[in-house]
């Protein structure tokens, strides 16, 4: 065609062999100036994310030099006297730094390994659903769980799970026997009762990513595989997977830079005095430390070590799933 024709190049010659005719608009202002009005509505509404994004997440990131700094209100961020690596120093050689980094990794080891495949098998199992209408109502019910605030997650488990009024405590304490056990307040339960909210929680809204991959692969490559004598499991194996494993990868590298952040709302409304020992993490010590008790700059420091432990997690991460072969974030 005529507009494919480049002057100086004869029609024959391969596109991959053609010199790429100059991009005037990219270099003229005027044109940006145009393209930037025509797309007007597009930028107004991303607008309201940048703004939340730029208050709320990198115009506090000024505060964090108050870790370096033995913060007092009264002298303001420029007053307050600078004491370098000192709170760094309390924190990793303080006597809870050992037990706050082994509840953080151990909570966050049980997500990866339970809370993390939930939506991917969940998704793979809704994929083989063939009646429309049953997919749609199931989608819809395990949705809602996201929608409920942690404050009624933790009274739920509450109701159902407590010595005195626990309807499932109950019902275990008639097949098993002897005293009824307070799960809600023994350490040993912690953990298992935290999971278990964030698989009801989470779990469906998970699935929405896997099921939006699952609904752009091509049909064809289904009826070709039956064709083939290929099964359910065969078909599974060499189509579904790879068709959610990018996601599967963004998912794993994004869930990396969050194992440090195991969630201030849900632990804090499931810790008891008696279950402190196993369900005090960074989130909830910052908060103790830096709300109850006025350490601003000590519970800063703290912060920023999560901080920064999760970006070396991200980067690694996605190092690593490019080294694997896969697609990383970036």
């Amino acid at each position: 065609m005529a507009t494919d024709l480049v002057p100086g190049v004869a029609p024959d010659t391969p596109k991959t062999a053609r010199p790429r005719a100059p991009r005037v608009a990219r270099k003229n202002p005027a044109r940006r100036l145009a393209l930037l009005l025509r797309h007007r509505w597009l930028y107004l509404m991303l607008l309201p994310g940048v703004a939340y994004f730029l208050v709320f997440k990198y115009w506090p990131m000024y505060g964090l030099h108050i870790a370096f700094k033995d913060y007092i209100p009264f002298l303001g961020y420029s007053g307050s006297p600078w004491v370098g690596l000192k709170h760094f120093e309390e924190l990793f050689t303080g006597g809870d730094f050992g037990r706050l980094m082994a509840n953080t990794l151990i909570l966050a080891l049980l997500t990866i390994v339970f809370v993390f495949p939930a939506p991917i098998v969940v998704a793979l199992l809704l994929n083989e659903v063939r009646v429309s209408v049953l997919k749609r109502s199931v989608q819809s019910l395990i949705y809602i769980p996201h929608f409920l605030s942690w404050t009624i997650v933790a009274s739920l488990t509450y109701l159902l799970f407590s010595a005195d009024f626990g309807v499932l405590a109950g019902f275990i304490n008639d097949i098993v026997g002897g005293q009824r056990a307070d799960y809600v307040a023994q350490e040993e339960w912690f953990r298992p009762l935290i999971i278990l909210q964030l698989l009801w929680k989470q779990t469906g809204w998970g699935t929405i990513i896997y099921l939006a991959a699952l609904a752009s692969v091509d049909q064809q490559l289904y009826e070709a595989a039956r064709v083939d004598g290929a099964g359910r499991w065969r078909q599974l194996w060499h189509i579904t997977l790879p068709a959610i494993r990018p996601a599967i990868v963004v998912m794993a590298i994004l869930t990396s830079g969050n194992i440090m952040d195991t969630g201030f709302e849900q632990i804090w409304l499931m810790t008891t005095s008696l279950n402190r020992p196993v369900s005090e993490v960074f989130d909830t010590y910052v908060y103790y430390i830096g709300i109850t008790q006025g350490g601003f700059s000590y519970a800063t420091a703290v912060g920023l070590f999560k901080g920064v432990v999760g970006v070396f997690l991200i980067v690694g991460s996605n190092w690593l799933a490019k080294r694997l072969g896969q697609r990383g974030l970036y």
